[in-house]
């Protein structure tokens, strides 16, 4: 009889998948923010070495643009579903703002917004990459407000904008879901006065 306790699996070693490593990364950063996430953690966090890594991302900012980009394709707040052309302006940026505070605090261990909190980093390239992200939102949000309201599309996105940063913050200061969304409701209500007036 063999014992099994000390043997290693026959084969290959798992292959190494770029698509999966970008995915699990995206938590650390979520989680810690660029600045305080090294080269180390992510390869001991993927169970790769260094050469692994470089090979398949150049460095850490390349992964960092394409946990962006997964991000956007499939984290982020889905502006063109929320922000829709025959939705009332004062609705869809009420929805919004809900919907920025319900997934900001949906995970208490990656709270906040992956783009807003990477525009806040130390790292200037990492810094763009997030601001560009940042910059593509609010010129959605801003046309979107100017197809009916062009007077108000400065002011308004400059607000909303505002908002959703300072519930990011809070999202990461501790915030849970019921106190950014009385925030985001507040918030509605001023554009609603605002428009109204």
């Amino acid at each position: 009889m063999t014992s099994t306790k000390n043997s290693r699996p026959r084969g290959r070693p798992r292959r190494f998948d770029p698509d999966e490593a970008v995915a699990t990364a995206k938590h650390l950063f979520q989680a810690h923010g660029y600045d305080a996430v090294s080269v180390t953690d992510v390869t001991e966090a993927l169970g790769i070495n260094p050469p692994s890594f470089y090979s398949a991302f150049g460095s850490k900012l390349g992964l960092y643009t394409r946990i962006l980009d997964l991000y956007a394709d499939t984290g982020a707040i889905p502006f063109e579903d929320i922000l829709r052309p025959e939705r009332p302006v004062p609705e869809g940026l009420a929805a919004l703002l809900e919907e920025a505070a319900r997934r900001y605090a949906a995970d208490p261990a990656t709270a906040g917004c992956l783009v807003v909190e990477g525009t806040r980093c130390n790292d200037a390239q990492a810094r763009e990459a997030a601001r560009a992200y940042n910059v593509a939102a609010e010129d959605m949000i801003k046309a979107y407000i100017a197809a009916r309201h062009p007077e108000e599309a400065d002011r308004l996105t400059d607000f909303v904008a505002t908002t959703m940063f300072g519930l990011s913050a809070k999202a990461r200061s501790g915030h849970g879901a019921d106190q950014l969304l009385a925030t985001a409701r507040l918030a509605a209500a001023a554009i609603r006065q605002a428009l109204a007036d």
